[in-house]
């Protein structure tokens, strides 16, 4: 028996650079693979994602409504795991298609509409810690406690001149 699902589809903005209708027919031609009859497909947004997936920073997300056996739900979704297009997908049974959604897919199909060019800041910066003479790399506590073992000074104020702390240290000790 078909199930109303609602899919929300993290698309790579390097496929959406390329065009929306073929980025968009990856997902809806998936679902249509299993069985599943498409209520509506549309682009949610575009936004910055909270952490790196697949090394991405940004995707584009699709929005879709679709009839499908709850039998085809765990093939379905092994497929968009194995798409290099799909970043990451979640699909929730619902009862009905909001009544909204009706509006929202006849402004996309509409002539006049054009998806917005993604933003070109989709690759994570990754900088790789050098390694120590075994091999290991440095674990992030050592690597907290490099960036403040240079401030071993009590004093906040720093005016380049060491001359006096060096006075007062052999003054305090009777050693030069």
């Amino acid at each position: 028996m078909a199930q109303i699902y609602e899919g929300m589809y993290l698309l790579d903005n390097a496929a959406v650079r390329e065009g929306w209708d073929t980025a968009k027919s990856i997902v809806t031609n998936t679902l249509e693979k299993y069985g599943a009859t498409i209520l509506s497909a549309r682009r949610w947004d575009e936004r910055r994602l909270a952490y790196p997936i697949k090394g991405k920073n940004r995707a584009t997300f699709l929005l879709a409504y679709y009839n499908v056996p709850g039998d085809a739900i765990p093939a379905m979704r092994r497929d968009f795991e194995l798409n290099e297009t799909v970043l990451r997908s979640l699909e929730l049974a619902v009862d009905v298609v909001p009544d909204s959604e009706a509006e929202f897919v006849t402004a996309e199909t509409s002539e006049d509409f054009k998806v917005p060019t993604p933003p070109d800041d989709d690759h994570v910066d990754f900088v790789e810690e050098p390694e120590d003479e075994f091999g290991n790399r440095p674990r992030r506590e050592d690597r907290d406690e490099d960036s403040n073992s240079d401030d071993d000074d009590d004093d906040d104020s720093d005016d380049g001149d060491d001359s006096e702390d060096d006075d007062e240290a052999v003054s305090k000790t009777g050693k030069a």
